[in-house]
């Protein structure tokens, strides 16, 4: 038996809040502007928000209206949360991208140096670094349990407080679950954590009770929860009236964990929001999940981690590597010349082939930017392509 836990958090964290702040400024430079180049950081505190970054385009953005607005949809709107979209102030301070990035990211290695004239070589990564992508089929979205869970408890978080059906609720909350495995398949839930900002009327009691039938056992199926041995943790601090911004300082990045696979394996330690995807911290690590989801979906293994390695400015990465710790159906070395076979991790591939160069990053702000529907890198479509190359 092991314990393995993760953690969500609802688009009402200040730390969240700074994230889609950002990717609403990716979004709506993108939607004019298919090659700008954004790196938009976000500081959120009370009374505060402070946009920074590197952006260059040919489009054009009123970002405090922006920030208002998105500070608005996320639910701030009065004055007595300490922080609102009416009053915060919104200071900027954003310079062009550096010259000696735009340069290796336009004109890669490959093309400057080895003198290739594919297409495809011809925009390098944006920088160096590893990404990761991990896909397991203990659950249907082929994510791990314990960030499946959370995130559907912070999502049912936000719509009990959306709908009114908990007004009390105010945006920010937390929710973490622990699960017990048996080898590497999940068994029961043994602990539940749920820490939502609320009003000051409302009694410990009743939150209590009302967290637990409208939230936890909403959000969980009742077979993951065990009579006797679940525990649950709601607020377990106590009053949690001061809360979003007004209580902590958010910054854009801060949940890397949350945003991916809750821990379950290693992270390059690159963010995502607010990022272009020449940015391969973003696009990379999306590809990564998409080439690891669908190794599973193929059956060719039952956990699959893929990492990919770049350099600046280089198309090709400088390492590919697949892990399937022992449940594959062939040895990992045969499936890493598979991927390989099958998938384009240069960074205008990639692109191109997930069309990335749209408005559809805030949506990814909350609640994970895996293991949800809609998104390109979430499809299974290269199943049949790898199973042909395994010769099944």
């Amino acid at each position: 038996m092991r314990l393995v836990t993760s953690e969500s958090v609802t688009e009402g964290h200040p730390d969240k809040l700074a994230d889609r702040i950002s990717d609403a400024i990716l979004d709506a430079l993108i939607a004019q502007d298919k090659k700008a180049r954004v790196a938009a950081e976000t500081l959120v505190t009370t009374g505060l928000v402070f946009v920074a970054g590197e952006i260059s385009t040919e489009g054009y953005v009123d970002i405090p209206g922006l920030v208002r607005k998105t500070v608005r949809e996320v639910g701030y709107t009065r004055a007595k949360y300490g922080f609102d979209a009416d009053t915060c102030a919104v200071l900027t301070a954003i310079d062009e991208q550096s010259p000696d990035i735009a340069g290796g990211v336009n004109l890669s290695y490959e093309w400057r140096v080895l003198k290739s004239t594919d297409p495809l070589d011809r925009t390098g990564a944006g920088d160096q670094g590893l990404m990761f992508g991990y896909a397991t089929d203990e659950t249907p979205e082929l994510m791990p349990l314990p960030i499946t869970l959370a995130h559907r408890l912070t999502m049912r978080l936000a719509e009990v407080r959306k709908t009114g059906l908990l007004p009390y609720l105010r945006p920010d909350g937390k929710a973490q679950v622990t699960v017990v495995y048996e080898g590497d398949r999940p068994l029961y839930v043994k602990t539940v954590v749920v820490s939502a900002q609320h009003s000051p009327e409302v009694e410990q009691d009743q939150l209590r009770e009302d967290l637990i039938r409208e939230v936890v056992r909403q959000a969980i199926p009742p077979e993951y929860l065990k009579e006797g041995e679940t525990e649950y943790l709601i607020n377990p601090s106590g009053r949690f009236i001061l809360g979003g911004p007004h209580a902590d300082t958010g910054l854009t990045g801060r949940k890397i964990i949350v945003d991916t696979y809750g821990g379950a394996v290693p992270h390059g330690g690159g963010a995502f929001s607010g990022k272009d995807p020449t940015k391969v911290d973003r696009s990379a690590s999306y590809y990564a999940r998409y080439m690891a989801k669908n190794l599973v979906a193929a059956g060719l293994a039952r956990r699959a981690l893929v990492e990919l390695a770049y350099a600046i400015g280089k198309a090709r990465p400088v390492s590919l590597r697949v892990e399937t710790f022992g449940t594959g159906a062939l040895p990992d070395e045969k499936l890493t010349e598979i991927v390989k076979r099958v998938f384009d991790p240069r960074p205008l591939a990639i692109i191109e082939e997930l069309d990335l160069l749209r408005p559809i990053y805030t949506p990814t702000s909350a609640y994970g930017h895996f293991g949800r529907a809609g998104f390109p890198w979430e499809e299974t479509d290269r199943v049949e392509a790898l199973r042909r190359e395994a010769g099944l």
